[in-house]
């Protein structure tokens, strides 16, 4: 199983660098970074910074989406931190939430996510690609290239809950991103991500799926409250998909609804904020069930779970504090558990 870490982009870039740096030589293998510009500092300048700071370890955006830049300028950043990092470089790509909503509009929906991610692949791999403006209203297709791409090919990866963005993430993409640690949950949305790979013709084999939560090493009580943000952030994924769906079990399990059930809103200025004020509906339970907490022993003992369903990477969002403890500590006592390869550069 692969191990990586996300920065939500509000700690200085030296100290960034350094726990890049210090992930690197413990061990992990990618380092992702949340896209949302209003909220925290852009992504990618900081990842420039961090790739000649390192010389292994991938990066990405976890996640970007279709609709903050024009897909000319996005590719362009794409295919640049691919050639600077010499390859190391994936995105993940979601509908947008704090991206888009933090500036009063929408989410995207799956088809125009799912025809972003393969203009961003063209485009890197050095592609012509059509594709319609949005700048200034300007609706109209244009087809361009990048002449001076660097003939990679990017791999792609989708956020994904709702059963039509599950299917297009296993018939299109090389990865599965799934907010959560809950293993059963797990197991429930990947085997959809599969079985429409399965049925669209392509291998299995090889296909990535993670899993990404906060962790916290220690006594169950800090931990609870340094990780109760991250439900509450889930629940909004939730909350959408019970406005499409409802709330029955059918479509979406009722393991998964009913959490929401207190829930009063959410303050977008306080996106992952441990010390947000809309996180009282959360129990004990739904934070131990999303997150990955206590003792070394018990979070090897749940990783260990979450890859015999078949979990190849474990992202820590790693927003809690203590953060160059946390990667201390998973360095020490819990990556020597599991047997791995190394990420390769595409």
């Amino acid at each position: 199983m692969e191990f990586a870490i996300t920065f939500k982009g509000d700690i200085s870039p030296q100290r960034t660098k350094a726990i890049c740096r210090q992930a690197e030589v413990a061990g992990f293998d990618y380092v992702w970074f949340f896209d949302s510009h209003i909220l925290w500092r852009d992504c990618y300048t900081t990842m420039a910074m961090c790739i000649e700071h390192t010389d292994r370890v991938r990066f990405g955006p976890c996640v970007t989406n279709p609709g903050v830049r024009d897909w000319s300028v996005a590719a362009s950043i794409y295919a640049n931190l691919s050639l600077q990092s010499g390859g190391r470089f994936d995105i993940g790509i979601g509908r947008g939430d704090s991206s888009r909503r933090v500036l009063g509009s929408k989410p995207m929906n799956v088809d125009t996510m799912v025809e972003f991610g393969y203009a961003m692949q063209k485009l890197v791999a050095g592609e012509r690609v059509k594709y319609r403006k949005e700048i200034a209203n300007d609706s109209d297709e244009i087809e361009i290239d990048l002449p001076w791409a660097p003939g990679h090919r990017l791999p792609i990866w989708y956020a994904a809950y709702g059963p039509k963005a599950l299917t297009a993430a296993g018939q299109h993409g090389d990865g599965l991103i799934l907010q959560l640690a809950d293993p059963w949950l797990i197991k429930w949305f990947s085997d959809q991500a599969l079985a429409a790979r399965k049925a669209a013709g392509k291998d299995v084999n090889g296909y990535k799926i993670m899993a990404a939560a906060p962790v916290w090493v220690g006594d169950m009580t800090k931990a609870r409250a340094q990780t109760r943000w991250f439900p509450a952030m889930v629940g909004n994924h939730v909350a959408d998909l019970v406005e499409k769906y409802g709330k029955e079990g059918h479509t979406v399990p009722k393991r998964l609804t009913d959490y929401i059930e207190g829930r009063k809103g959410y303050d977008y200025r306080h996106h992952a904020d441990k010390d947000a004020d809309h996180l009282d509906f959360i129990s004990d339970d739904i934070i131990d069930s999303f997150g990955v907490l206590g003792s070394a022993e018990e979070h090897v003992r749940k990783l260990k779970e979450l890859e015999a369903i078949g979990v190849t990477q474990f992202n820590i969002y790693l927003m809690c504090g203590e953060e160059e403890r946390i990667v201390a500590e998973y360095a020490e006592h819990v990556l020597p558990h599991f047997q791995r390869q190394t990420a390769t550069v595409a």
